[in-house]
């Protein structure tokens, strides 16, 4: 049985390849800071997408996207930013996609799906609102 690191390092590089095919220059995998990690760094149509890739070979514990906490995506936006800030892109539009990956046992490929715009970062005004 393949260790969870393992299912996790073969999900992202089968995301990568989609996304390659599907026109998508990866400009980082596995892009660490203080904050958090990306799994891809890509970019298409001079936007900036940052992509969470969920693996899983059971949906014993409910779809790979499910898998995504609040706190998690709080972490994929703050990293994001700071890619941003570090990359002098801070004009640069950008989203966060998922891809969710479901393998069989023997780590085939079942489903890819790719969603987009899946996570959103809290618009200005929606900080301003009073508490």
């Amino acid at each position: 049985m393949a260790k969870r690191s393992d299912v996790g390092a073969w999900g992202e590089a089968l995301a990568a390849r989609h996304l390659r095919a599907h026109g998508y220059l990866i400009r980082a995998r596995n892009w660490r800071c203080g904050r958090g990690e990306l799994d891809i760094v890509a970019e298409r149509a001079q936007t900036i997408v940052f992509v969470e890739v969920r693996t899983r070979r059971s949906d014993a514990y409910g779809a790979p996207q499910e898998s995504i906490s609040a706190h998690k995506r709080a972490t994929l936006i703050a990293t994001a930013q700071a890619y941003l800030d570090q990359h002098d892109l801070r004009d640069a539009q950008w989203q966060i996609d998922v891809i969710a990956i479901e393998l069989d046992q023997r780590n085939a490929l079942m489903r890819l799906d790719h969603l987009e715009c899946a996570i959103e970062a809290p618009s200005p005004k929606d900080s301003e609102r009073p508490g």
